[in-house]
Order: C-alpha cells, then structure tokens, then sequence
C-alpha cells in the first residue's frame, strides 16, 4: 500500500534477483479498511515512493486509482472463509474479504508468474496461499522473512504514527515474542503457559492495550494447545501502543 520501507524493499530486492521482470502496485484498498480504521489518514508518499523504485530499477510502477479498480456498480468479492474468522478476522470483520478481492483483481491484472508478500502479515499470507489454491491461481507466492529496526521493532508503514515514547514501548512486542522463542527452546510446551508469560511483559507498558496472543499451526491456523502439535508454528501477537495497532510474530520449526 506504499509508503515504502525496507520491508517492501526486501521483497522488491528478492524479486529482482528471482526474475526477469518486476512489477510494483502501490494501492491503498479502501475495502480492507473498517468504518473506524485508518483509510483516510493512512500515511502516503507517492513521490518518495516513485524515487526508489527508480533507485531499484523496477522494471513497472502500477498505481491504478479507486474508481478503476472498484467501478460505480462493482459487486463481486472473493471471500475465503474458515481461516479469516479468528485473530485478525475478529478484530477487523470485514478486513480478509478486502484483501482476497483487491489481491485477486491485481493477479488478474498483471498475471504474475510469482508473487511476493512479507511474512509480517503472516495470516494475511495464509488467506492469500489458500484463496490461490482454492481458485487454481498460476501463480506461486513467496512469503519473506520479517524485517525489523536495529532495536527489534518491526518495520510497519504504521509506525510512523508512534510518539517517541510509544516507539519505545512498543519495543515490547518482540521482546515478548523473544522471551517465548526460548521459553520453547528451553521446553515449555504448554501454550497457555507461554502466552501468559507474554502477556506480562506487554503489560508492563501502560500504553499498551493487547488485542491477542495465539499460537497456532502455521498452515492451517489452528490454535495450538501444546506448540509441539505442528511441524511449524506461528506465535501471533497484536497490540495498540497508545492509538497505533501494531502486529508481530515469529515463526518456529519445531
């Protein structure tokens, strides 16, 4: 959605080494916004975009506008439905079935062969994967690692709207997700116990307000009693630090 930082970069870094050509949409989808959420105030900045795409040598820039991608009588969505209804889903109702649709539309536009997307948005990824196997999409999606500032916070468009207090506070986030990475190397494997040990390391910020903590297959996103029920797993936090909702995770082969 723009506003690019070395998050993007990196997709676009990892693209440009895979393929022969390398397409960039920038389109902030006003359908994946909810009634109370940030559409309008989203940050953007197409001209600082436009000069570092250039510095990378995109090969194109597409930037189509609203009433284009979403004409006066547009009425078709694509909804993938068992794996948006938690997490996420409960948090932002209508916010999956924006996605889908938007991601749909732009694959059906440029026709990628591959497509990248950050593991940041790590259930946002599992929709993707399973709407494009559902749909029979000939495109093959890559997830990227995390990408994150020196001090550990994940790089997001979003924390530009953080104070430098809540900067700090937010460190929080990976700091919990650290504690439960060797909480599970040192063999905790009940999640409740890993979860809650988490939870007192968010709190102790006071500008802090948890939305939730899960554990859960990283392919099906099943919730996880014990983390040792999965080849893989993702632990799944998403935070308010003061007004600003943050995501993170980490995910760990077991």
């Amino acid at each position: 959605m723009g506003f690019l930082h070395e998050g993007h970069l990196s997709l676009i870094k990892k693209s440009k080494r895979q393929n022969d050509v390398t397409i960039i949409s920038i389109f902030v989808n006003p359908t994946q916004f909810g009634p109370n959420e940030d559409f309008a105030k989203y940050p953007r900045d197409i001209e600082k975009d436009v000069k570092l795409l250039k510095k990378y040598k995109v090969d194109y820039l597409f930037i189509p506008s609203a009433n284009k991608i979403y004409s006066e009588n547009f009425q078709t969505y694509v909804e993938v439905n068992k794996i948006t209804k938690k997490l996420e889903g409960e948090f932002r109702p209508t916010h999956f079935k924006g996605v889908t649709t938007i991601v749909s539309i732009l694959f059906n536009i440029v026709k990628p062969d591959i497509a990248y997307f950050g593991q940041k948005d790590a259930q946002q990824a599992a929709v993707i994967l399973q709407m494009v196997k559902d749909l029979k999409f000939d495109i093959k999606i890559k997830i990227c690692p995390i990408v994150r500032e020196k001090d550990g916070l994940a790089l997001s468009s979003r924390n530009v709207y953080l104070s430098e207090k809540e900067r700090k506070d937010a460190l929080v986030l990976n700091k919990s997700l650290k504690l439960a990475e060797k909480l599970i190397k040192d063999g905790e494997k009940k999640s409740a116990i890993i979860i809650n040990k988490m939870k007192e390391i968010i709190a102790s910020v006071g500008s802090s307000k948890l939305d939730y903590i899960e554990i859960v297959n990283a392919e099906t996103f099943e919730t996880l009693g014990d983390v040792s029920a999965a080849d893989k797993i993702y632990i799944l936090v998403a935070c308010k630090i003061g007004g600003t909702r943050l995501i993170d995770n980490c995910l760990i082969k077991n």
